[in-house]
């Protein structure tokens, strides 16, 4: 999907994200800082069902959230990791290798620990209020 939106239809966005991409487990979302990868995943957990607060994991690196819908939902943020062995260290790759929902942010600061297949949200900004979204589900490529 190629979408072109604003920030008021991040509830429809989010159903309709959540359609194409349910059947993939981990989540990677990329884009710069400020582009609002954090508050789709908020979008997203509300559609779910999540009564937790939903906040960005910056310092605690991963949150956890309780669905309804989803079951259990790892929300992390690896902005501030090193490297893939801080990742490990962390405990992130046993989160993605629990058979849970795995929403990341700023995923390629540990690559090499995301499994094969991913659905990758690609999120660009166009102007202050409104964001171009592309989503891929298949199977991750590093040199993608």
């Amino acid at each position: 999907m190629v979408k072109t939106y604003n920030i008021a239809e991040l509830d429809s966005l989010a159903r309709e994200i959540w359609q194409e991409g349910k059947s993939f487990k981990t989540w990677a979302f990329y884009a710069p800082m400020g582009a609002g990868k954090t508050t789709l995943v908020h979008s997203l957990c509300e559609f779910l069902g999540v009564k937790e607060t939903i906040s960005s994991p910056t310092f605690a690196l991963i949150n956890e959230y309780s669905s309804p819908v989803a079951g259990t939902i790892f929300h992390m943020d690896w902005y501030r990791l090193k490297d893939e062995q801080e990742a490990v260290q962390a405990g992130m790759e046993d989160a993605i290798l629990s058979n849970n929902y795995c929403f990341i942010e700023w995923p390629e600061k540990a690559e090499e620990i995301l499994p094969e297949n991913i659905f990758r949200i690609n999120i660009e900004l166009v102007d202050e209020n409104t964001r171009r979204i592309t989503t891929s589900a298949k199977a991750f490529n590093k040199k993608d």
